[in-house]
């Protein structure tokens, strides 16, 4: 008897209440997706409310589902009156603290303020009605204590730091240092690096800011810490570039280490080439290895050791590299999609349109496209699927699912993958989507 593995990724869960509407606000649309390391837990932050949500694991379900934990106003709207300048609410980035005790810590920032905060389970006491008739009767006149009896408990949210005016410019990325005492938080221009426990000081380690504003040739867009060095991180910036720098080389690491750079084909060089090649993420494998980096059209993977060219590019969505100019108008070529790597790293994760997203392996030899959207599910239910969702497989299918037009309004612009299984969260506009990995076992 032979026993052959079929894989499959389905559908598993979809959180979201107003579905795939065309009366969509932009205060429903989430913005940032992000498990904890343990992948018990996963958080999600909306654009215009400054919400944080938060799920957990449901261990009462059979597979990786989740139910809702707590919520939080995160961030609020405010006015910056030196500047003439109103910041929204906006969630821009969530990132888990490691946990050290039942409690859990997480940062969130907007444009310009970074908050810690504290996630706990917290006791409500009330006075008990009847303490003062229990046990024996107290001698007259004595003092008679009211005594606390337990009435519920709540998952309650505590700002414990507030980290603010450090940044002149929006606030793109923010990165936990492996040794869980500092943090990096980038801008356009500037990189800080933050001692988690003091709010009101920040130290400047990268600062690309000419002297004079109309010199200015690129700007920042990603940052992130090194999975076990505690010492390096690197960041990526609108020329296509990614640098790596050692914080032990000096304090102001301007002078990157390395720099990540594939050489451009002079022949193929457009209006919209700079554009296109700036890297909107990029991710560290697990094991420090390798980096991922996501620009419009493609994802790249990065040895660490070699930095002249990247091992694999791949072509996301190809296809539309003759319809620039039309993306260029409608501005959904500024769009930014991000990307990371599976648990084990052996895949990558990246967005597309029409609520489409693609999963990688490493090499770039397959490529499995999903579809996030609630009237695809509707429609296979009704069995009428067939150019609604779409699962392909094999190397070189990158592109839009199904025979429907584009829709630039639905994207997958967030995602984040479970750290020790194969589960996925994604983010299409207001709804947040699940999806996991299905083992079938065949008899033959």
């Amino acid at each position: 008897m032979n026993v052959n593995e079929d894989h499959n990724w389905k559908f598993a869960q979809c959180f979201g209440d107003k579905g795939e509407s065309d009366d969509i606000t932009e205060a429903d649309i989430i913005t940032a997706v992000e498990f904890d390391h343990t992948g018990d837990f996963l958080v999600t932050g909306d654009r215009v409310s400054g919400r944080v949500v938060l799920f957990e694991r449901n261990d009462s379900k059979k597979g990786c589902e989740y139910k809702f934990h707590t919520e939080f106003q995160s961030h609020e709207a405010e006015f910056d009156y030196l500047k003439s300048l109103e910041i929204e609410e906006k969630i821009n980035k969530i990132k888990w603290c490691k946990r050290q005790n039942s409690a859990h810590f997480l940062l969130s920032t907007n444009d310009k303020t970074i908050k810690l905060w504290k996630v706990f389970e917290k006791s409500l006491k009330v006075v008990a009605e009847n303490n003062l008739n229990d046990g024996p009767q107290p001698v007259a006149n004595a003092l008679r204590i009211p005594k606390l009896a337990h009435q519920d408990t709540i998952i309650a949210a505590a700002p414990r730091k507030v980290y603010a005016n450090a940044h002149a410019y929006h606030i793109n990325s923010i990165s936990i240092n492996s040794d869980s005492e500092t943090y990096i938080s980038a801008d356009d221009l500037r990189i800080n690096l933050w001692n988690l426990n003091i709010s009101d000081q920040s130290f400047n380690i990268v600062d690309i800011k000419p002297a004079n504003m109309e010199e200015l040739t690129e700007v920042i867009t990603a940052a992130e810490f090194h999975p076990y060095h505690c010492n390096m991180f690197m960041y990526s910036s609108s020329k296509g570039t990614i640098k790596l720098s050692d914080m032990r080389e000096s304090a102001l690491c301007d002078q990157h280490a390395k720099v990540f750079e594939e050489a451009e084909d002079p022949a193929s060089r457009s209006f919209f080439s700079e554009i296109i090649s700036s890297v909107s993420d990029i991710s560290f494998s697990h094991d420090g290895r390798y980096i991922l980096s996501r620009d419009y059209l493609t994802l790249k993977i990065w040895d660490i050791n070699m930095d002249n060219k990247p091992v694999q590019t791949i072509n996301i969505h190809d296809q539309l590299r003759s319809k620039l100019c039309d993306l260029y108008e409608n501005d959904c070529i500024f769009d930014k999609f991000e990307c990371t790597f599976s648990g084990d790293d052996s895949h990558v994760i990246t967005g597309s349109y029409n609520n489409t997203f693609h999963l990688y392996d490493r090499e770039g030899k397959s490529d499995i496209t999903l579809q996030a959207d609630k009237s695809a599910f509707k429609a296979k239910r009704l069995g009428s699927s067939k150019n609604k969702m779409a699962m392909t497989r094999g190397p070189g299918k990158g592109g839009i699912v199904g025979s429907d037009p584009t829709d630039f309004n639905k994207k997958i612009l967030h995602s984040s993958w479970h750290p020790q299984e194969n589960t996925i969260a994604v983010a299409a506009t207001n709804n947040l989507f699940i999806f996991t990995y299905v083992y079938k076992y065949i008899t033959l």
